[in-house]
């Protein structure tokens, strides 16, 4: 190992990764994904598909999952600044409907690997965003679930600033409570 530095969570299974950035006055390099490095620190997982989306501030992604065709991601921020939050919805789990939030920025280069089962989302900070994530299942549109990224059993604490107004997509604004996801499970 040697390239990565990973943090465990107080939910098991979540993983903070921060890679090894070599800089000089030219700029830097870093390895953002090294199969055998994620692999001798737990992560085994065989990505499928790349993902970038492009964001501004205030915009609200989540929670999300698929439901029949879970995926692992490794997510990260390649500009700007995100709160990104994963929820756990491993049936049996001792931290089931728990959550934990972690800063992914452009700066501090931290990525977070989300296993299978977690919904996921995340708030844009800054200005402007781009987020990138592997999945280790290929998107399938109509395996969609979701959880009202405000949902008060769940709690999740955004970091949301008196001056930003939220914007969230048509569907994100309709999505259900924790407790209809139970119902549907």
């Amino acid at each position: 190992m040697g390239q990565i530095l990973v943090e465990t969570c107080e939910i098991e299974g979540l993983k903070i990764i921060t890679p090894a950035v070599h800089g000089d006055a030219r700029g830097y390099f870093m390895e953002t994904y090294q199969y055998q490095d994620f692999k001798e620190a737990g992560i085994d997982v065989v990505f499928v598909q790349d993902n970038q989306s492009a964001s501004k501030r205030g915009v609200l992604r989540g929670l999300h999952f698929q439901k029949q065709f879970p995926q692992d991601k490794l997510v990260r921020v390649i500009r700007g600044t995100v709160f990104d939050v994963a929820v756990d919805l491993r049936e049996g789990s001792p931290t089931f409907g728990k959550w934990h939030g972690v800063v992914l920025s452009e700066e501090n280069k931290k990525q977070f690997f989300v296993p299978k089962n977690f919904a996921h989302g995340f708030l844009v900070l800054s200005e402007y965003a781009e987020f990138c994530y592997k999945c280790s299942d290929f998107y399938h549109p109509n395996d969609e679930g979701g959880i009202i990224y405000n949902d008060p059993e769940i709690g999740v604490e955004w970091p949301i600033p008196e001056d930003m107004e939220l914007i969230l997509s048509e569907k994100d604004k309709k999505q259900g409570s924790f407790q209809t996801y139970l119902q549907q499970k």
